[in-house]
């Protein structure tokens, strides 16, 4: 598969205020951290965790809607030998916005109250210059963009206030999609719906993905979700990428801990005598981001960790055939 996202030792960390008059001892809250990860084209790359381990940091990091501390990012969508999108200056970076776009969680914050429906969807395809204003081809993209999503022409006169949170959602992916991107970040963006306007959005993602040959990063804590849409999957934990494995495997095999404390809190039909779900354990509370415990990070809510692991930092090792775990003892296959 081709690479369409290269991403190595990325690192995000926000700080904090110092301590003492002068507050020269500056705090850093480690939002992402060394995180290398590939994304291929035409898939969708699930992202799940816990809420404030990163996620959502990680999809904007890579968007450069917010500028990374350290690593590299690079997009080829439009060079085969790779832009960086991490040295670019926002200038540089304007028309490349063009393919990389995001879905963003609340559809009641995300659109300008003061536009109508028809202004939001042609502001971006005005502001990249792919049609001119007035020009009757622009109706004709729009028209064609929010029937693909489920709209209906009439809308386009109104206001966001005038529709449901499903409608919203709706005229947010239209507008992700009127410029015709190649990579969407689709960040918590069915977690604000009732759970029969889930399923409609996340149909509707799908069908557009194969339609259009999207790629979409996939954020959710809720693992259903994930595995309904995703092809790989990415688990995070305070800021680390912790196991990266194909769907089918992790849920079926998951070899970090974490993984598998995740995986047991799921609910599901299957009858209370299937020990193959039994629940896993994991005590204490999350460390804090900004002072991560030495070793592994989920050393202190392990149940089989040891002096190892609280001495030495994992790495993400491919533990089996494109399953990737940063643990010192994965579980077994």
């Amino acid at each position: 598969m081709k690479k369409l996202l290269s991403v190595r030792h990325l690192k995000k960390y926000f700080p904090l205020s110092g301590n003492g008059i002068f507050r020269s001892n500056v705090r850093f809250l480690r939002a992402n951290d060394d995180i290398s990860l590939d994304i291929y084209a035409g898939e969708t790359f699930g992202l799940v965790g816990e809420s404030g381990c990163g996620k959502s940091t990680f999809g904007r990091v890579i968007l450069q809607l917010l500028p990374q501390t350290a690593g590299s990012t690079v997009y080829y969508g439009r060079d085969e030998n790779g832009i960086d999108l991490s040295k670019l200056s926002p200038a540089e970076m304007r028309p490349l916005r063009q393919d990389l776009q995001i879905i963003f969680q609340d559809p009641y914050s995300s659109l300008n109250p003061r536009m109508t429906v028809g202004q939001i969807l042609e502001e971006g395809p005005l502001t990249h210059g792919m049609y001119r204003r007035g020009d009757p081809a622009l109706r004709e993209h729009i028209l064609r963009v929010t029937e693909e999503c489920g709209l209906q022409e009439f809308m386009l006169s109104r206001y966001p206030h005038q529709f449901s949170g499903g409608q919203r959602q709706r005229i947010s992916i239209a507008r992700s999609l009127a410029v015709r991107p190649k990579f969407i970040v689709c960040d918590e963006c069915v977690s604000a719906l009732d759970v029969s306007i889930q399923s409609q959005i996340l149909n509707l993602l799908q069908d557009l993905k194969e339609r259009e040959r999207l790629t979409y990063l996939f954020i959710s804590h809720n693992l259903s979700v994930v595995r309904y849409l995703s092809d790989r999957i990415g688990v995070m934990y305070l800021g680390k990428m912790v196991e990266v494995a194909p769907t089918d495997l992790l849920f079926a095999h998951p070899a970090h801990p974490y993984t598998a404390a995740l995986l047991s809190a799921v609910p599901t039909t299957e009858p209370e005598s299937d020990t193959s779900r039994k629940e896993i354990l994991s005590g204490g509370n999350l460390p804090d981001p900004a002072d991560p415990p030495d070793g592994c990070p989920f050393h202190p809510r392990c149940p089989q960790a040891c002096d190892r692991c609280r001495r030495e930092k994992p790495l993400l090792l491919e533990t089996a055939s494109g399953h990737f775990a940063a643990c010192h003892f994965p579980l077994p296959q």
